[in-house]
């Protein structure tokens, strides 16, 4: 079925928006929890971490009909597993039990001792089932306060505050190095509480908010949510305006299911509801984790019962259930995080830095592409400039200054490069016939840096193009290994856009080469070779690559020719000019570590 009217008739209880609520006071963010153990030690830097999600436990949790052990296993996964997961925060999202009866909620908070037994930051919030569903949040005492009120949270840092009457609360957190916050809101909030989470917003500007409440959407057999009747409420009055809130979590209705809506600056509100009260066993105290991946710009999501994995032997059952790998219940969430969040917590960019700041000992070369320019002025002082040629046939835009940058580029600016083979065609950079850097050996290790961007079309007629070279070939050197028409040395990209650094090193015959792995277009990256006076590594934004050869490469050969930034040659002769972007590159005559690279 796919109204809402015509699921959980009997369960939907009659809220309206009340009178105000006032809140308590407001701790600063959490850093670490309370208690001891994983939960305590969790890495608030880490880019990855985990909040685990707990649906409707209300059938575990029914007179004398239930049975406590599933939610149990349930919370002891979270907690022995939240330091492989960095989980930093736990959810609930309401009808913990069935009848909201005394004995119901204190036999379902003795089985959540074992979250503040161990330190495990969490909340909980009031569904329809665990009081009177006829009435909001101004209800007033009730065994559920009693049992999961404000006072059960106090104790931890994560705690925020709560409304008055304490069927509300907010809860904050650093994780990937920066501010969340989690609302858990009534079953039914009245429109003081709406203000009242607009002053929590207003309070932590910069925080990405999540707002739990028990019933928000619902979905239909197909996966995809609506709204509710009160979660329209809760998106005119709060969401829609209010930019953090960026994901919302519901039980209360099943199947689960969730969908993207736009809020008023038009950036996509993620609304999910999951709830499996309805499978086997009162769902199996089923919990969902979201894996944050801020790296990745995605939240993994998985769904699957711990109890039910625990057991040995399954029944026909528990065999079904055990874990959802079906598209409604394992999925991930494409963020750009970044984006997303600019409009409340914007990431500054990092400033341009002076090239004095880039002149570590032993740097014979540095190239910045800010200032426009026939010549580019080797920053380093040791007087090895570049300047322009053009191929026959080329356009004249076939070189350009951009204010294009990788974001850690010490200069703010780079150069485009529109080159092409067969025919040859564009521009590149080379250095003057009598630069020092022409002859230099680097017979005890060097370090070649640059910043790269690729077209995304640069697949198209670009192989093997280079971002840096020197002229000159085997053959002039007087090497008779391999092919003695290929460069001293090249930094190219492959037919497959992977990274090749080839050189014919001092001390072999044949040529020395380091390969990298295919490279995104559209994405600029910072590329490495480092030398010790031995052996070479090739590194790709700060990480070492695989393909690093072992055997000994002293040094690069030289026959006094010059460099080129943004071509490589064969045979002597310049086959095609770069296509994309090249922003800073640095040539330091020994080997630096990662922390002394361009981007640190």
């Amino acid at each position: 079925m796919t109204m809402e009217t015509s699921r959980r008739n009997l369960l939907l209880g009659v809220g309206a928006l009340g009178v105000g609520a006032a809140t308590l006071a407001v701790p600063g963010i959490a850093a670490a929890t309370t208690g001891t153990g994983p939960a305590a030690t969790r890495d608030a830097d880490n880019p990855r971490f985990t909040i685990a999600v707990v649906p409707d436990t209300q059938y575990l949790f029914d007179g004398d009909r239930g049975d406590p052990a599933p939610l149990a296993a349930s919370l002891k996964y979270i907690v022995d597993h939240s330091a492989a997961d960095n989980t930093v925060f736990a959810a609930h999202l309401g009808d913990v039990v069935e009848n909201a009866a005394a004995g119901e909620l204190a036999a379902a908070g003795a089985v959540f001792r074992e979250f503040d037994r161990r330190g495990m930051p969490y909340s909980v919030l009031a569904g329809n089932h665990d009081i009177n569903s006829r009435t909001d949040d101004t209800r007033g005492p009730s065994p559920y306060l009693d049992v999961f009120g404000p006072a059960r949270f106090q104790k931890m840092a994560t705690f925020g505050g709560a409304t008055s009457g304490g069927y509300n609360t907010f809860h904050t957190f650093r994780a990937a190095g920066r501010e969340w916050l989690v609302f858990a809101l009534d079953w039914r909030v009245s429109a003081g509480t709406v203000e009242w989470c607009k002053g929590v917003l207003a309070a932590h500007p910069r925080a990405a908010a999540i707002l739990t409440t028990h019933d928000l959407a619902f979905a239909d057999d197909a996966g995809a949510a609506h709204l509710s009747e009160h979660g329209q409420r809760l998106w005119d009055g709060l969401i829609r305006d209010h930019d953090q809130i960026f994901l919302t979590l519901n039980g209360h209705y099943w199947p689960s299911g969730r969908t993207v809506l736009a809020n008023a600056a038009g950036h996509d509100v993620h609304v999910h509801v999951t709830n499996y009260q309805d499978r086997y066993y009162g769902g199996s105290a089923m919990i969902r984790l979201y894996h944050f991946d801020l790296a990745r710009d995605t939240i993994d999501v998985e769904t699957f019962s711990p109890w039910l994995r625990e057991q040995k032997t399954r029944n026909a059952l528990g065999r079904v259930d055990v874990e959802l790998t079906d598209p409604v219940n394992r999925f991930n969430v494409p963020i750009d995080f970044g984006t997303r969040f600019a409009g409340f917590a914007p990431v500054p960019a990092r400033p341009a830095r002076p090239a004095a700041e880039l002149l570590v000992p032993g740097t014979v070369a540095y190239w910045r592409f800010d200032a426009p320019g026939d010549r580019v002025e080797d920053r380093s002082g040791a007087g090895n400039h570049l300047t322009r040629v053009t191929l026959d046939g080329s356009a004249p835009d076939s070189l350009r200054f951009t204010a294009e940058h990788h974001p850690d580029a010490p200069a703010h600016g780079s150069v485009f490069l529109g080159g092409a083979k067969r025919p040859a065609r564009g521009s590149y950079l080379r250095t003057a016939d009598n630069a020092p850097l022409n002859t230099q050996t680097f017979a005890k290790g060097y370090t070649v840096e640059a910043f790269v961007r690729l077209p995304a079309d640069a697949r198209d007629n670009h192989a093997w193009m280079g971002v840096l070279s020197r002229m000159g070939d085997g053959g002039d050197a007087g090497r008779t290994g391999d092919d003695p028409a290929e460069p001293l040395a090249t930094l190219n990209l492959s037919d497959g856009l992977a990274l090749q650094w080839a050189v014919w090193p001092l001390n072999r015959q044949g040529i020395a080469t380091n390969w990298g792995h295919e490279m995104v277009p559209d994405r600029w990256f910072h590329v490495a070779v480092v030398n010790n006076g031995r052996t070479t590594t090739m590194y790709v934004d700060g990480a070492k690559l695989l393909r690093n050869p072992s055997t000994p490469a002293v040094g690069l050969g030289t026959v006094g020719k010059p460099w080129l930034v943004g071509a490589t040659t064969y045979d002597n002769v310049v086959e095609q000019g770069f296509y994309g972007w090249i922003g800073d590159v640095r040539i330091v005559d020994r080997a630096l570590p990662v922390d002394r690279f361009m981007t640190a």
